[in-house]
């Protein structure tokens, strides 16, 4: 699993569902956790920081989408190995496909548990240091 320092971004348009995701974080012993309301916003937050070491992003949003702001993140040689699990209401085949071919680290689909976050994020972290 990852570090329990591990600082993570969470991207979702809704403030509900960022602050879902970061209670479900902290419940698996997080602390580091900043959050931004789209793509774009998280865009700017990693360009800034440059320290993030994973994100939990929202699939549909206004301004960058999820998919827009992973095709950012790969472009970029400081951020194209960074784990990124996109979180999405849709489970479409032919999306699912379009993310992995863009290099997402996994998928969640909503609505989710704890448990289910905590179990990604594990198979996310085998497949990122494997």
């Amino acid at each position: 699993m990852f570090d329990a320092k591990t600082k993570i971004l969470i991207v979702d348009d809704m403030s509900t569902m960022r602050r879902l995701v970061k209670k479900a974080c902290v419940g698996l012993g997080f602390s580091n956790i900043e959050e931004a309301e789209d793509g774009q916003k998280a865009w700017e937050k990693l360009q800034a920081a440059g320290d993030f070491q994973l994100i939990i992003s929202d699939w549909n949003m206004p301004n960058c989408t999820g998919l827009e702001f992973l095709k950012k993140v790969r472009a970029d040689s400081k951020f194209k190995k960074m784990p990124f699990v996109l979180l999405t209401a849709e489970a479409e085949a032919s999306q699912m496909a379009e993310a992995i071919q863009l290099g997402v680290s996994n998928c969640i689909v909503k609505p989710f548990t704890p448990d289910i976050l905590k179990q990604k994020l594990e198979q996310t972290h085998k497949k990122v240091s494997g």
